[in-house]
Formats: structure tokens, sequence, C-alpha cells
């Protein structure tokens, strides 16, 4: 199996600590240092290092050299943002230069896993299945009602191979209400959707020859570039002409291959937001439920997240579920709870010209 790792993302909503120039991926958002190596290093033990394509923006590519200096995994800098279908294309006829005909696990970069031995079993499992034919999906098992993110929802049919812990998927299911959140996790039939796909480079790009041909004619001009000093050029004009799209939108909602669903109990989370790492850190947490880092001081604080990263202290007094965040240069104040909205601020500064920030 090999393992396309996409890092493209700017992660908005973890700014000010997340910017342009090192977005969350290349940050240590969890405390086992940067995201994107966190995330390779899960997979060492299913797959090495020279099966491992990094997909990312061009401005991260000397920071991805020197995070992976002597390892051999392969790394690839997009000219532009295009969104996860190029993204998935590229990675896939990448994986088929190097010789692949085998499954290819397709992965964001910055999410957390506490589990990664029930994490590589799965992954192991979608990777035969894939072998098979069809594209298959990690679900992720909901431990909650969850109106952030999209479902996937199973049929009580197996998939009719060895694979014994598969099921065909139904449908692909928008965020829901709170209501349907409800009703999705009671059901048992409905699972998370983390965006890793796991299939062979042809059924990748078959698919995207039938759903999005303007995509597979801009990639067939960077696959007849590929190993010629013609490539960076052809790369770059191909790439800057190709939709933004999502592979979710662009593929997966008509495809016609057979698609799959193996329920993953891992410990996932997509760490999306300063609310959600702080959860996530449950363990770390004071008597009075406050999360600090760096030099900070609280009092009669009750439910915050204090980071101070920067040299200077940060002290709070009598806040309650609020999020402090220092890095220097800028100081975010918010309800901790308001922390899915920070990309709003971000929007506001590119409005305003304030780019410096950004």
């Amino acid at each position: 199996m090999f393992a396309a790792i996409m890092c493209g993302g700017s992660g908005t909503r973890f700014w000010p600590a997340s910017r342009r120039q090192r977005p969350k991926q290349f940050l240590n958002i969890t405390g086992k240092g940067p995201m994107v190596v966190d995330t390779c290093d899960r997979l060492t033990p299913l797959i090495a290092d020279d099966r491992v394509i990094l997909i990312l923006g061009k401005d991260h590519r000397e920071e991805a050299r020197t995070l992976f200096k002597g390892r051999n995994v392969h790394i690839l800098a997009e000219p532009v943002g295009r969104n996860t279908a190029p993204c998935m294309g590229l990675g896939a006829l990448y994986a088929q230069h190097l010789g692949s005909q085998e499954p290819v696990a397709f992965l964001p970069a910055d999410h957390f896993i506490s589990n990664p031995e029930a994490f590589l079993k799965d992954l192991e499992s979608a990777g035969k299945l894939a072998a098979q034919g069809g594209i298959v999906t990690l679900g992720i098992v909901p431990t909650r009602p969850e109106t952030g993110y999209g479902y996937i929802r199973k049929t009580q049919d197996k998939t009719g191979s060895d694979v014994a812990n598969a099921y065909k998927v139904s449908a692909f299911v928008e965020k829901p209400d709170v209501q349907k959140a409800h009703e999705y996790l009671n059901s048992g039939d409905y699972y998370w959707n983390a965006g890793i796909f796991v299939a062979t480079p042809k059924t990748i790009l078959t698919e995207i020859g039938t759903q999005l041909p303007d995509l597979h004619e801009g990639l067939g001009r960077v696959a007849a570039a590929l190993g010629t000093d013609r490539f960076e050029a052809e790369f770059k004009g191909a790439y800057e002409n190709m939709e933004s799209i999502s592979f979710d939108y662009g593929i997966m909602e008509n495809t016609r291959q057979p698609v799959y669903v193996i329920p993953s109990d891992c410990g996932w989370s997509d760490v999306g937001s300063w609310e959600s790492l702080y959860e996530l850190r449950g363990s770390e947490r004071d008597k009075d439920w406050n999360l600090t880092e760096g030099d900070t001081l609280v009092i009669d604080c009750e439910k915050s997240f204090v980071s101070s990263q920067s040299n200077r202290l940060v002290a709070c007094l009598g806040l309650k579920e609020c999020l402090v965040v220092d890095t220097g240069d800028t100081v975010l104040v918010a309800d901790l709870s308001q922390s899915q909205n920070i990309r709003k601020i971000v929007d506001r500064l590119k409005e305003t010209g304030k780019d410096t920030f950004l």
C-alpha cells in the first residue's frame, strides 16, 4: 500500500498560531510534534517512507524537506491550492509513476488518532478491499451527536468479500442539525466522514476521467512531463487551470464505482478548532478545568484555554470559558465556544488588507 498525505490546508480556525507561512499541519498542536510528521510516523508499521507521498503548498516545500530530512518520503508541491479532487488525482498519478498498481490511502495531514493500532488495522482492511475494486472509506464511529461533520450512511449489506467488517455505503450525508445528529447517533447506521479514502490509482484516475474530464486532461499533461525537464513548467500551467473542487463533491456524489465503509473506532479527532483541542487535552486541565501552555498565570478562572506562544507572561483574572492566545505579534481573546468561527477574523483581516497577520 502507498499513502498520499494531503498537507495543503490553511488551518484558519487555529489562527493566530496557524498562518499562511506555517499552517496547522506544521505545528505541534497535540504535543506529539508537527502534525504532518505525526501522521507519517503513525503509518510506519504499515507503509514504508518510500511509499509515502506528501502533497503540500509550494511555500512549505523547504520546511517539509527539513522536517523529513533523512527520510525517503516523496514531496510534491502544488503551485496553487486546488482542493482535494486535484490533490488526490495528483497523488494517484504519482503513485502510478512510482510503479504502484496497489491501493493508495489518501489521508489528511492534520488529524489526531489516539489508538493508532486500531487505525492501522482498519486501514489495512481497507487496502485489501480496495485491491478488489471500488473505493473504500473509513467511517469514524460517532461518540456524540456532532453537527460539525458530514456523515456516511451504511447499508445492512456486507461486501461479500473476506473483509468482514465492511459495509456498502448508502449515502454521504451533509452536516446535520442537532435533532438529525441525535437520530444518526441512535440509529447505529451512520459514521463521521473523516475524508480518508483508499483506492487503486487506476480507480481514482478512471473516476476522474468520467466525472471530471477537464481535471483528467490537466493531470494527463502533468503525467506526460513527469521525469523530464519540462515538469515544473507543465505542472504549474496545468494545475493553475484546474477547477478547485472537493473529492466528495466532484467524485463521490456521482461515482458508479462500488463504495464501501469500514467502521473505525480509533479515537479520531480532526482537531478542527481550539475548542476541540481543549477537549482533546482534557487530562492536562487543572482542577478548575483550565488548560494552559507557556508562561501563563490564571486566577479565579474556569474552563478556559490560555496559550502563551511568545516570551511574554499572559495573566488572566476571572475568566470563564474563554480562549486567550498570544503569539507575540497578535493576541486573540474569544469565547471558547466560538472558536469554530475564528475564520471570520481571518476573513476580516483579508478584507482590510492586514495580510501581515495572515
